[in-house]
C-alpha cells in the first residue's frame, strides 16, 4: 500500500486511487501491445488465408485509435476476430493465434 509519508501508517486514499488507476492504465496498454504483435503474426503470415489477415488488419487499426478508450478499442477488435473466427477454413495456427488475442483483449477493462 501506498501511503502519504512513505512510510508505515495510513494509506491516503487519493494517492492509492491514482496509484491503482495508473497500474490499471499500464496493464491495459500492457495488454493490448501484446495482442498487436500478435495479430502482426496473423498478418504476416502468408500460409493464413486473405480474408483473415484482412480481419487482423482491420483489429489492429482499431487497436491503434487515438480518441477511443482501451476497452472500447479491445471491444471493437473482438468483435472482428470473433465475426472471423467463424471461419470454417481457418487454419488451425491461425485459429489459435486469434484466440490467444482475443482472450488478451477480453481482460482489457476501462
Amino acid at each position: 500500500m501506498i501511503t502519504e509519508s512513505g512510510g508505515q501508517g495510513e494509506t491516503n486514499p487519493n494517492i492509492q486511487k491514482r496509484f491503482d488507476s495508473r497500474l490499471a492504465q499500464y496493464d491495459n496498454e500492457a495488454k493490448i501491445r501484446q495482442a498487436l504483435m500478435i495479430l502482426n503474426r496473423v498478418m504476416n503470415d502468408p500460409s493464413i488465408p486473405r480474408n483473415i489477415r484482412r480481419a487482423a488488419m482491420f483489429a489492429i487499426r482499431a487497436l491503434n485509435e487515438k480518441n477511443l478508450t482501451p476497452g472500447v478499442k479491445a471491444a471493437n477488435a473482438v468483435s472482428v476476430l470473433d465475426e472471423v473466427n467463424q471461419d470454417p477454413n481457418m487454419p488451425l495456427h491461425a485459429r489459435t493465434l486469434l484466440w490467444q488475442a482475443i482472450s488478451i483483449l477480453e481482460t482489457v477493462k476501462d
